[in-house]
């Protein structure tokens, strides 16, 4: 296990899915924009993935793919609480070259609310469907906040079908150094998504880092987000009640790079530090920023990325 630091910073699918939008050409990212998401260096691209509506199962869900050069395994990316798949288009334009995959969750962006109450185990089981979809055995897997607890699930569920494992401001579940009660309060509920000005009040406590010394930045960021309903935000804080990893971290046998922020007010870094101790194959790269940096930073996160997955 080693620590660096960033100074810059399942059942099978249907065989026939309903296809809709985008093919628009994807921006073309500048040579040097500067290094932090601000509103006059917005990096996000609704247009960025191909979007496929697939059905896993009894689920429709809504996936987005970057094709890049068709090369190597994907990377399957879980996004966090709330967040739809064009809130990763930033990082991705960093990696044009990569075949990136990512969906919203039932409930969530533009997918339908699920039939039920669901469980980490039960998205690993989706992930799992699409990457059939796509006719791919293997990907390396990403999981960032929330999210992260749906990638650690899928190499407990699915350990075959993960090359690499990219784990990013996240923590191992129900047994974690919590945050401060006044920012689970805020995050207990998804009002900072339905109120811009209530986002731009709460988001330096919440995300800490570059939306602490800018509050407007979340603007920027929260304009992309594809807002549903209470019931789809909520289903997703269900499915972590009662969920760890603590107990089984341990048994990981891929390679790991564990990414986090040192100014993270939701996930301390401590969690960060105590999953690359129990991880055995893991390294930490930190970031000079906050809970969102993947969001704010994307050149310097992708950058990361990169050199961790293209190691033979």
């Amino acid at each position: 296990m080693t620590a660096s630091t960033a100074t810059h910073s399942a059942p099978r699918v249907a065989k026939k899915a309903k296809t809709a939008t985008t093919r628009a050409k994807p921006k073309k990212m500048p040579a040097h924009p500067p290094e932090v998401i601000s509103p006059n260096n917005d990096q996000y691209d609704e247009h960025r993935f191909e979007i496929e509506m697939v059905t896993v199962g009894d689920q429709e869900v809504r996936v987005g793919r970057q094709r890049g050069n068709g090369k190597g395994v994907p990377l399957f990316m879980f996004n966090g609480i709330g967040g739809n798949i064009e809130l990763l288009s930033a990082v991705a334009a960093w990696m044009p070259e990569r075949e990136v995959i990512t969906f919203d969750v039932p409930g969530v962006g533009h997918s339908p609310l699920p039939k039920r109450p669901y469980s980490l185990r039960t998205m690993a089981d989706l992930a799992a469907g699409i990457l059939d979809h796509y006719e791919h055995d293997q990907a390396d897997i990403f999981g960032i906040s929330w999210g992260g607890g749906a990638a650690q699930q899928f190499v407990r569920t699915h350990p075959d079908r993960c090359r690499r494992l990219v784990l990013c401001a996240t923590s191992m579940g129900m047994i974690m150094m919590p945050s401060h009660p006044s920012v689970a309060l805020k995050m207990a509920t998804p009002r900072r998504y339905m109120n811009k000005g209530y986002a731009q009040q709460v988001s330096g406590d919440i995300y800490g880092g570059d939306c602490r010394n800018n509050p407007g930045l979340v603007a920027t960021l929260f304009k992309h987000v594809h807002w549903q309903s209470r019931k789809g935000y909520y289903l997703q804080v269900m499915a972590l009640i009662g969920w760890t990893s603590f107990h089984w971290l341990h048994k990981i046998k891929q390679p790991t790079l564990i990414m986090a922020g040192f100014d993270d007010p939701l996930v301390p870094v401590l969690n960060a530090r105590m999953m690359n101790r129990l991880i055995p194959n893991s390294e930490l790269e930190m970031f000079d920023c906050g809970h969102l940096f993947l969001m704010t930073r994307p050149e310097a996160s992708s950058k990361a990325l990169s050199e961790f997955l293209d190691r033979a």
